[in-house]
């Protein structure tokens, strides 16, 4: 099979643990760059690439690369690609765009002018032209502008590789997938001690960290892939990757991964949504509030994701909360190594503690630290 070069987009800080998956995966990977990671691989690598990654946001197949600082040599460059290998008069497409730093400043316009180019080269040859979905198109097509240069590329996901398919029900500023699955690599925990999160809202933290220990890969709960809807697609291949990964899944794990919350609804939906993960019987989920938090013997994990406070006034109402986190982590879990998530400084000084690692991370647009605290 042919070497085809891919880009995996992840989120701002998270490059090195991603390359670090790629690799992990047998992965060739020849750049890691703001945003993502260039690798290249066999169609079957596309495929796992899809299926493991866990803090992959999108897998992109780039097709061309060129200058682009009108919209004649925007509509240009976008029409010299053969269409016709990708798309038929019958399928559907949409097109997603970022752009900085470029003399074509709308997002909206360079979309449609990208679309205008794919569907008149189509029509030209076969005197009809494919429609646009934009909820559930057959083929996405990505373009990224960038100080004017222009890269287009096929969106090998569709869907967000974030949207596994197990959290229907979201609890209220839930964590992305995606990201709580970093979070969980940066700790460094491998499945060999317990991990706890006492604020586990929908249970993303606790499901991920099943997901990686009982090695599932966490496409598996999924509907469906982008690439499924490609021309070239090959079912016996791709039936043949979801085999590999089924039966490498675990059915029981070593140690407890525990998690808790105040709330009972918020308890009641990372149940529904650990069962549909496949992992209920890895994962204990109970009601309690932090205060009451009693951990198992040391060593462990414990890493939380507590609220931020994003509005004016929010912060002054959950100082006290932090205080209590710092003073159930001073006084209940000492053997454990403490991860939190912190979406403000002035926040994070409440905990009383010294951190001795700081890592910056974005969640969406929030710029947040996972802070590291040893509990001796």
């Amino acid at each position: 099979m042919t070497e085809t070069s891919f880009f995996a987009t992840t989120a701002r800080g998270v490059e090195e643990v991603l390359a670090g998956e790629l690799r992990a995966l047998g992965m060739n990977v020849a750049a890691v760059e703001t945003g993502g990671v260039r690798f290249s691989g066999d169609q079957a690598a596309c495929y796992r690439a899809n299926l493991w990654l866990r803090t992959a946001s999108r897998i992109l197949m780039p097709l061309t690369e060129f200058t682009c600082e009108t919209p004649q040599e925007l509509y240009d460059g976008v029409r010299g690609i053969p269409w016709g290998g990708y798309l038929t008069p019958d399928m559907t497409l949409a097109v997603d765009c970022n752009l900085r730093d470029s003399k074509l400043t709308h997002s909206g316009f360079v979309a449609l002018k990208t679309k205008d180019a794919i569907v008149d080269e189509i029509r030209d040859r076969c005197g009809r032209r494919p429609s646009v979905d934009t909820s559930d198109p057959d083929l996405r097509i990505n373009v990224h502008l960038a100080r004017n240069r222009c890269t287009l590329s096929l969106d090998a996901s569709g869907a967000p590789l974030d949207r596994r398919g197990y959290r229907l029900a979201r609890t209220e500023a839930p964590l992305r997938e995606t990201l709580a699955a970093a979070l969980i690599e940066l700790t460094g925990w491998d499945g060999s001690i317990p991990l706890v999160d006492p604020m586990c809202g929908s249970g993303t933290i606790p499901i991920e960290a099943a997901l990686k220990a009982s090695q599932r890969a966490p496409g598996l709960a999924r509907q469906s892939f982008g690439f499924q809807r490609w021309l070239d697609f090959d079912p016996h291949l791709w039936q043949r990757v979801i085999g590999e990964a089924q039966e490498r899944a675990l059915d029981s794990l070593p140690v407890p991964i525990l998690g808790y919350d105040a709330s009972a609804r918020a308890i009641e939906t990372a149940r529904q949504n650990c069962h549909r993960a496949g992992a209920e019987k890895l994962v204990a989920l109970a009601k309690g509030d932090i205060r009451d938090l009693v951990p198992p013997p040391p060593p462990g994990i414990l890493l939380m994701n507590p609220p931020y406070g994003q509005r004016l006034g929010d912060e002054e109402a959950l100082k006290p909360l932090y205080r209590e986190i710092g003073d159930v982590m001073k006084q209940r879990c000492k053997g454990y190594t403490a991860y939190l998530l912190a979406g403000s400084s002035d926040l994070a000084k409440c905990v009383g503690l010294k951190a001795s690692r700081r890592i910056v991370l974005f969640n969406g647009p929030i710029e947040c630290r996972l802070l590291k605290y040893e509990l001796y």
